[in-house]
């Protein structure tokens, strides 16, 4: 799992990080929404290096994310042959999912958050 966290904090480190140096004065709604929540993942991801378990969340979001993000719009743009570059870009950050589900220990998601049972509302 600590490979997972390694590739999401550090890949975004590297990619997002330094767009808060260099970007655009003032930035458009969603760049600057979708940078301070990928800026938030990294640093959460650098803290699953230390507790891997208990960020395993993360991991979940991220690969949840962007599977949804490939079926509604990478795949039907590839079917339609309506890719631009710039999705094309975006569609192979997304196929690194397949490292983190690689990672996830799935049979710990499944009896944690499947059979288990919840907490108590009170």
């Amino acid at each position: 799992m600590r490979v997972g966290y390694a590739l999401m904090g550090f890949g975004l480190a590297v990619f997002k990080w330094p767009e808060y140096v260099n970007h655009p004065d003032p930035w458009l709604l969603h760049e600057g929404v979708v940078a301070c929540l990928l800026t938030a993942m990294s640093l959460l991801a650098f803290l699953g290096l230390r507790y891997p378990v208990k960020l395993l969340p993360l991991l979940l979001f991220e690969s949840i994310r962007k599977l949804i993000w490939l079926s509604v719009v990478a795949v039907p743009q590839l079917m339609a042959g309506d890719m631009d570059e710039a999705t094309g870009k975006v569609l192979f950050t997304c196929s690194l999912v397949v490292v983190i589900l690689a990672v996830i220990p799935w049979r710990y998601v499944w009896q944690q958050y499947v059979k288990a049972k919840g907490d108590r509302w009170r």
